[in-house]
């Protein structure tokens, strides 16, 4: 796809790798012109963009603590200067790592990181944006949470706080500008292998993902890719403020609280 003036544009932060990078693939073959959002590794957003160009597709990386509310300024007005718009956000970044640890090990500085982390994250560069998007008359947000916000147990106290909080955040925004022409979604996948995930992710846990799943396996970046492909469709605005769960059927085959 050649790029155009008249290609949307899209930004995906911490999109250098992992489901960030799956994302901004599939929304250039969607024919959006992609904003590559990292923080630090240039090398592998470079390496996302250059995957989009050989596809056909318009990419450019731009680096920015979405954190901080100076770098998404400079970002912000970075984009609209190169193209004049902004159609689509994704609120993708991991800005700050989870604690796994129950109650009584976790310390409130390693709460409180993850929490402010968490929604710092979305904050500013929601807050920047969609200033945009009022301006225009329109635009999509979506917002990566996690069935983590449902389930409780295993150290996950910390995690599942702040991705409960970050549904909160995105229902509010949804409630703020519904009557601005802008759609608000949320996507919360379950488990997904990824570099990050490596870790925790060991047979046992693959064998159990794989024996609840539709799919019977463990969900890769593409499926919640595709996902929040189909949450920026305009189609869907009349689902502002909803929550779209890509477990691959785990609560409903596995359930419970503590799955």
């Amino acid at each position: 796809m050649a790029d155009t003036p008249t290609t949307a544009t899209a930004i995906v932060t911490g999109a250098g790798r992992g489901i960030g990078a799956a994302i901004a693939a599939d929304l250039a073959r969607r024919d959006y012109h992609v904003v590559v959002n990292y923080r630090r590794d240039a090398d592998a957003a470079a390496t996302v963009v250059a995957g989009i160009h050989r596809s056909g597709g318009s990419a450019v990386a731009l680096a920015g603590d979405v954190t901080d509310p100076g770098d998404v300024a400079s970002m912000v007005a970075t984009v609209l200067a190169d193209r004049g718009r902004i159609d689509a956000l994704v609120v993708n970044a991991n800005t700050a790592a989870p604690p796994f640890a129950p109650l009584s090990e976790l310390t409130w500085a390693e709460f409180a990181a993850k929490m402010n982390g968490e929604l710092a994250g979305a904050f500013h560069i929601t807050q920047q944006v969609v200033a945009v998007m009022r301006a225009q008359g329109e635009g999509r947000v979506v917002y990566l949470g996690s069935t983590a916000a449902d389930y409780v147990g295993a150290g996950r106290l910390a995690h599942g706080t702040a991705k409960a909080a970050l549904a909160t955040f995105a229902r509010h925004v949804a409630a703020e500008t519904a009557r601005d022409g802008i759609g608000v979604l949320t996507v919360a996948p379950g488990a997904v292998r990824t570099e990050a995930t490596a870790a925790v992710l060991g047979a046992e846990r693959e064998k159990a993902l794989a024996d609840n799943s539709v799919l019977h396996r463990v969900l890769e970046p593409a499926d919640v890719a595709a996902a929040v492909g189909l949450a920026l469709d305009p189609a869907l605005r009349p689902a502002t403020g909803t929550v779209l769960r890509v477990d691959a059927g785990w609560s409903v085959l596995a359930g419970g609280p503590t799955a």
